[in-house]
């Protein structure tokens, strides 16, 4: 029995599936996403927005520190914007590859043909910029501020449910992070307590597309269970 609390309370909507049901649902959701890559080729043909929209709804439906929801996601298509993101983007950047970066992670990116030219910027057809409310502005709260709880943890959690739900929708994504990316914040004009969290190209794989030759960790390299 739970406890009564300040909160209202609505029964959870919830069917129990029989085991061998559950079992086919992973198995057909394991199979769905081994096939999930990040793609730097993108086809500039425009997708459907709605289909954004509705990924961008799915992600908000991801769990947050005390229910604050403390993400903003900009979908970015004007192509003027893109540009000036791609522009600020590439000089960040030009600094990591020559300087900021260790020769170790220059020498683990080798296998991924990586440099600070960015082209798929301007090439996807949408951008979506995450960023993490640092804090929520209120009148009401000492210095005009409310506390957001676990907020890059919350924020990681709608990102990967935004992924996931653009792979279901049949669109390609990378995650993309030219730190710093103060700039972001400064293109697209976010108030003071907003952070840009990630940089996410979406859309339509070119038709010759490759991809670097990788595999996953199997399944007993990244479980332990104590029973």
């Amino acid at each position: 029995m739970m406890s009564k609390s300040e909160s209202s309370q609505v029964p959870l909507e919830f069917i129990r599936l029989s085991e061998d049901e559950m079992l086919e649902r992973a198995n057909s959701a394991l199979e769905r996403m081994q096939t999930r890559r990040s793609v730097r080729h993108f086809d500039p043909a425009p997708v459907p927005l709605e289909v954004l929209r509705r990924c961008i709804a799915a992600a908000g439906t991801a769990p947050s520190g005390a229910h604050k929801q403390p993400w903003t996601f900009c979908l970015v298509t004007n192509p003027e914007v893109k540009r000036c993101i791609r522009v600020a983007a590439e000089k960040e950047e030009y600094e990591n590859y020559h300087g900021r970066m260790s020769e170790r992670w220059l020498e683990d990116l080798k296998a991924f043909d990586t440099n600070h030219l960015k082209p798929h910027l301007e090439d996807a057809p949408a951008l979506i910029v995450v960023f993490r409310q640092a804090w929520t502005p209120s009148e009401g709260e000492a210095g005009g501020k409310r506390q957001n709880y676990y907020v890059q943890e919350s924020v990681g959690i709608a990102c990967g449910m935004f992924i996931s739900a653009l792979h279901e929708s049949g669109l390609v994504s990378l995650t993309h992070t030219p730190s710093p990316m103060d700039f972001l914040s400064e293109i697209l004009h976010r108030p003071s307590n907003e952070r840009a969290y990630l940089l996410i190209p979406v859309g339509y794989p070119v038709s010759d597309c490759s991809i670097p030759d990788i595999n996953r960790k199997p399944l007993e390299e990244i479980m332990v269970e104590f029973h």
